[in-house]
This record gives C-alpha cells, sequence and structure tokens, in this order.
C-alpha cells in the first residue's frame, strides 16, 4: 500500500477526537509530501535539526511536533516554528522554551512527559514532580508557554496487560490534575500510543497518537 492508502486507512478508524501525528524521523521530503497532499498536515521528529530542514523545504501550513527528548541548548533551533513540544520532562527545559518562545513572540504548547514505563531507558516525571511544574506554572506567569497536557510512553513488550496498565495510569493522573484545578485551565491532550499500540491507547482514553511505521513503512 501506498503512504496516502496507509494514512487514509489510519485515519478512518481513528475517533473524531484523536490528533494523528504522523512520525516521519529519518523519512525523505519526498515521503513526507505525498502525506501532506493526502491532507496531513501534523508531523513528528525526534531530532531538531532533521526537523528544521525538513521546515524550511515544506509547506508553512504543517504543525511539527517535536516528540524526542529535548536538550535545552538545542531548543533554539526550533523555537520559531515548531507548534508542540511532546516530552518536556524538566522545569529547567520548561523555562529554556519560554525563554527562546519570547524572543520569537510566540507562545508555545507542550506537554509534559510521564514516566510510565517499566524500562529504565525512559525519561519523564513522577506525579510529584508533574505536580510541582503544574504549581510553578500557576505561581509564575510564563508567558511563552502553555502546558497543554500530558505524555507517557507504554514499556516495549508484548504484555497487553502491562501496556494497558500504563496507559490508564496516566490517564488517572491526567483526570486527577484536572480535577485538582492545579492549573487554571483543563489540562486537553494526553499523548500515548503508537503504530504497535495505538488502538489500545485511545480505549484507555487517549486524544493524541504518533503513528510512523504504519504509515511510512519500516525504517532503514
Amino acid at each position: 500500500m501506498s503512504i496516502k492508502d496507509n494514512l487514509l486507512k489510519i485515519k478512518s478508524q481513528l475517533p473524531e477526537n484523536v490528533t494523528l501525528v504522523a512520525v516521519s524521523k529519518t523519512k525523505p521530503v519526498a515521503d513526507l509530501m505525498e502525506a501532506y497532499e493526502a491532507g496531513q498536515r501534523v508531523f513528528g521528529e525526534n531530532k531538531i535539526q532533521e526537523m528544521t530542514e525538513k521546515w524550511g523545504q515544506m509547506p508553512k501550513d504543517i504543525q511539527w511536533h517535536m516528540i524526542g527528548h529535548v536538550q535545552t541548548n538545542k531548543v533554539k533551533y526550533m523555537a520559531e516554528y515548531v507548534s508542540l513540544i511532546h516530552g518536556v520532562d524538566s522545569l529547567k527545559l520548561l523555562l529554556e522554551i519560554n525563554k527562546q518562545a519570547a524572543k520569537h513572540n510566540r507562545v508555545i504548547d507542550c506537554l509534559l512527559q510521564m514516566y510510565i514505563a517499566e524500562e529504565e531507558t525512559k525519561f519523564g516525571l513522577d506525579e510529584k514532580e508533574l505536580e510541582e511544574i503544574l504549581q510553578f506554572v500557576k505561581n509564575n506567569k510564563l508567558q511563552n508557554i502553555k502546558v497543554v497536557g500530558l505524555m507517557g510512553m507504554a514499556t516495549f513488550t508484548d504484555n497487553q496487560s502491562q501496556i494497558k496498565k500504563e496507559f490508564l495510569n496516566l490517564k488517572s493522573t491526567f483526570d486527577k490534575i484536572n480535577s485538582l484545578s492545579i492549573v487554571n485551565y483543563q489540562l486537553s491532550i494526553i499523548s500515548m500510543g503508537m503504530s504497535g499500540d495505538y488502538k489500545q491507547a485511545i480505549e484507555c482514553g487517549s486524544t493524541m497518537v504518533r503513528i510512523g511505521s504504519s504509515i511510512f513503512g519500516n525504517r532503514k
């Protein structure tokens, strides 16, 4: 199947309230343009340099999502254009995004990344750290960022019950934060689920899924 066919098939299966992020890392601009021509406008990359090169070459109505781990010294390279940063896992990073966004007179949307997996390799916050950051955001008017939701990555395993448990933990945290009104507004996005587990993620409450190989084919 072509990229267009893959994309349209997946989109037809997604509920209206779920945003599809087409994960285009390592893929050439020609592949992204095929998805663009089929109507896709949200693309996810995990390397800032690669994303910036693609941003420079592609139509400007695209929303670029940074889905990888972000180093603070690299934020300045994407602050001009990035729409949503998925993996904010420290207050230091959040403050740097705010600082760099201010230079471009922009507000950058951010997701706080929760640590939900049983793997040592994943980044993220625990619930206490999450609440501390949200309290800081509430008490210190950061004019150039907006925390709009949470993101989490499940353990890479075939154990479906474990994946489901981790997704439900993230949904529970999301609901708790909204009920506590720690921030002055409702968080709206739960980003969880990838090519292998997005259907289960949606069942557990995900409103944003990151799908790459099921659209573009396996990476070399």
